[in-house]
């Protein structure tokens, strides 16, 4: 096999001799990139032995922790966390999934059956999680009480949450989130939305956060992203991993989906990776505080401690693979005025929720919005004093620690479908894996076929294709590679040579590719 180096140089050799002879650089380059891309999540093999202790290389930005380190324990976290979020405390989560969307006329509802959900009468909920004895919100003397139609947030909150007077509620177990056929320009215009909430106002050169090799977003802005990019990657994934076949009419992993929406994106993946950290490093910092809380809702304390072992249990791999370091972030004088803009950003994210058209979508944002919102008040809001589960009791409601374990749960089981799905493309003959690279089409519309070649741009068309049958064959073996690469050179010489010939009549040079 050529050596991954040589195998980059000779692409990006071609690719620059491709741009040189008139080529679209961007239309080859990110057909090339999908396609190496996607070979290379899906064929890396996790490592199972790592810690961040002994291997330092954090290229998790603001992290002090591996890829690798979150792999070794990507299984036991997620076997603990699948436990827990069966259990009586974690399962029942109370959401009001019918308030009208704030920002627009919403009407594109799914007629889907698998949109719905199953709701629990609340005669089934232990009386102390029951709305009556959660209802009063507690506000410290420095906090105020933001309240709209339906719900509510305090100035710690990054997030809206639901009034606890409202909703109803639902086991968690029994409406796993996976594919809905909730899409189209409803589903569309809610992802459009919530990404255009990155847009900070405040001038990136006014922080001290503004780092040299991108100084024109701030980390803070960056990490904003990060957390929406991965929260849709593991959404994806989600509904990749648990598809619906209409031809067969079975529920199972759809291989094609992922590589299109996941592993031809590899930045996506590293969020999804990003966000797990993030959520582990509040689990850690806030881990005495868990501990200490009261699971049994029936007084007899049964699997009470059932549930408290398999939280401490999550709490224990949280504290050593946790890594992410807050301190980094709202930094310097503008950095109160930061922050109120991100908890602002992130608020409109949460309300944005209201405005999804199926239920079961709407219900796992909301849980997953809330749990990554409760993990960003954890790292930015409390100090370690209130974190002593002595002085402050009522530091978090029941929902909010019922949607922080349950949005780690999801990561970490999007962490494990994907190598799922390596298992799958490792069974896979050759001949299928060049049919899966070739079928990519829309990231978000697996359905979608490719593109064909646009009239007049067919021979720059099929080069792009030949080259990544190359690219292939260079991962097949070295006599294969190497036959590729000189027929491809000498191809690309002759390109060249002819479309800077003039002739007698002195024409302008004629675009080949």
């Amino acid at each position: 096999m050529l050596p991954r180096h040589l195998l980059a140089l000779v692409v990006g050799f071609l690719l620059q001799a491709g741009a040189s002879a008139g080529r679209e650089q961007t239309f080859i380059s990110e057909e090339l990139q999908r396609s190496i891309g996607a070979q290379s999540v899906l064929e890396y093999q996790p490592v199972k032995d790592a810690a961040c202790e002994q291997f330092p290389k954090g290229p998790i930005e603001t992290t002090s922790c591996d890829f690798e380190t979150v792999e070794s324990v990507s299984d036991d976290l997620y076997a603990q966390l699948r436990d827990l979020v069966q259990t009586p405390f974690f399962k029942y989560f109370r959401a009001d999934l019918y308030r009208d969307c704030p920002f627009w006329q919403e009407n594109g509802l799914c007629m889907n059956r698998e949109c719905g959900i199953t709701t629990v009468d609340e005669s089934e909920i232990p009386e102390a999680w029951r709305a009556k004895a959660l209802s009063k919100v507690e506000v410290s003397p420095k906090q105020e009480l933001h309240q709209l139609p339906g719900c509510y947030y305090r100035d710690s909150d990054f997030c809206f949450l639901d009034d606890m007077s409202e909703g109803d509620y639902i086991d968690l177990s029994v409406n796993p989130e996976r594919f809905t056929g909730y899409t189209g320009p409803s589903a569309h215009r809610v992802w459009k939305s919530i990404y255009e909430e990155n847009c900070f106002g405040i001038s990136q050169f006014d922080t001290l956060n503004a780092l040299p090799e991108d100084s024109k977003t701030c980390l803070e802005q960056r990490v904003y992203y990060k957390i929406i990019s991965g929260m849709h990657a593991s959404i994806s994934t989600h509904i990749c991993h648990d598809d619906f076949n209409q031809t067969t009419g079975k529920w199972g992993p759809n291989l094609q989906c992922f590589i299109n929406r996941i592993a031809s994106y590899p930045e996506r993946l590293e969020y999804m990776y990003f966000n797990a950290v993030l959520l582990l490093r509040a689990v850690a910092r806030i881990g005495p505080y868990l501990s200490a809380y009261d699971y049994c809702g029936t007084g007899t304390h049964e699997g009470d401690q059932y549930t408290l072992e398999k939280l401490n249990n999550v709490i224990s791999i949280a504290q050593n693979v946790g890594r992410f370091d807050e301190t980094t972030l709202f930094r310097g004088p503008n950095a109160q005025v930061l922050k109120e803009e991100f908890k602002q950003h992130f608020r409109n994210v949460s309300r944005i929720m209201d405005c999804v058209g199926c239920d079961k979508c709407r219900l796992w944002g909301k849980v997953q919005t809330s749990g990554v919102g409760t993990a960003l008040k954890i790292l930015f809001e409390l100090d370690q004093s209130a974190l002593d589960p002595k002085i402050n009791h009522n530091l978090l409601t029941r929902s909010e620690v019922v949607a922080l374990m349950n949005t780690l749960h999801r990561f970490t089981e999007s962490l494990v479908a994907v190598n799922d799905f390596r298992k799958m493309w490792a069974r896979e003959a050759h001949s299928q894996r060049d049919r899966l690279l070739d079928g990519m089409g829309d990231s978000e519309n697996p359905s979608q076929p490719r593109r064909s070649p646009p009239a007049g741009q067919e021979s720059k068309y099929y080069f792009v294709e030949d080259l990544q049958r190359w690219v292939r064959a260079c991962k097949e073996g070295t006599v294969f590679c190497v036959k590729g690469l000189l027929t491809d050179l000498q191809n690309a010489v002759e390109a060249v040579t002819r479309i800077f010939q003039v002739s007698r009549k002195d024409r302008a040079p004629h675009v080949e590719f």
